[in-house]
């Protein structure tokens, strides 16, 4: 599991990354606003965690611009403000849970892997790009059914559109346990959704990056 937290107060950072890291998890950090937002809308993360109070732009204001892009990935908000106001702003603009400071790292992983567990909202389950819409739920893209493999390969591109998705990480979210030996066998599903964009007659195209994996963009 990979996570992204933005928070100024770096030796609180680095002991925080420590122990999450004990939970099985990556952690990148940042210590400004204008980095976290950066990391998030270019990386590839399965839960972000938010210091309110940061310099150059606000945890607040990250959180606004990333939804403002549909970028749907779980954020957790950390403040050391107990107004009642600043956490219901936060919830309201689309964070998915509050925690104050101070707080046990324990509380902290647990609530993460609770958010892992937590089924995606109705409103997060079409992802668009251009002229292609993906239903996540039906796991059909412009209303044409696709595989299980498929659909979670086109969705992992759909989340971040432009940008490189590493072929390791499809392999592990996709096939997980099943990764092995695949490494080449994903260029097949790769051709078969081509043919489909393809024959949807769409504006996008997905690019093999050499070395680096895959991203959808613009024909």
């Amino acid at each position: 599991m990979r996570v992204l937290y933005v928070e100024d107060e770096k030796f609180l950072a680095e002991a925080v990354k420590h122990n999450l890291e004990k939970h099985d998890m990556d952690v990148d950090l940042a210590t400004d606003g204008e980095e976290g937002l950066n990391m998030a809308l270019n990386g590839i993360y399965d839960c972000i965690i938010l210091d309110i109070m940061l310099p150059r732009l606000s945890g607040t204001d990250i959180l606004q611009r990333l939804r403002e892009k549909k970028i749907s990935t779980p954020i957790i908000m950390l403040s050391a403000l107990a107004d009642v106001d600043d956490k219901v702003r936060g919830l309201n603009l689309g964070a998915d849970d509050y925690l104050a400071k101070p707080f046990k790292t324990a509380e902290l992983a647990a609530r993460i892997m609770a958010l892992m567990r937590r089924p995606a909202e109705v409103q997060d389950q079409v992802l668009e790009f251009l002229d292609l819409k993906y239903n996540i739920t039906e796991k059909e893209l412009n209303g044409v059914s696709l595989t299980t493999k498929e659909a979670g390969i086109i969705n992992e591109l759909m989340k971040t559109p432009e940008k490189i998705v590493k072929k390791e990480y499809l392999l592990n979210k996709v096939w997980g346990a099943d990764a092995y030996g695949e490494d080449n066998y994903i260029e097949v599903y790769m051709s078969r959704l081509r043919t489909v964009l393809k024959n949807l007659k769409s504006k996008t195209k997905i690019l093999t990056v050499r070395g680096l994996g895959y991203k959808i963009v613009k024909a």
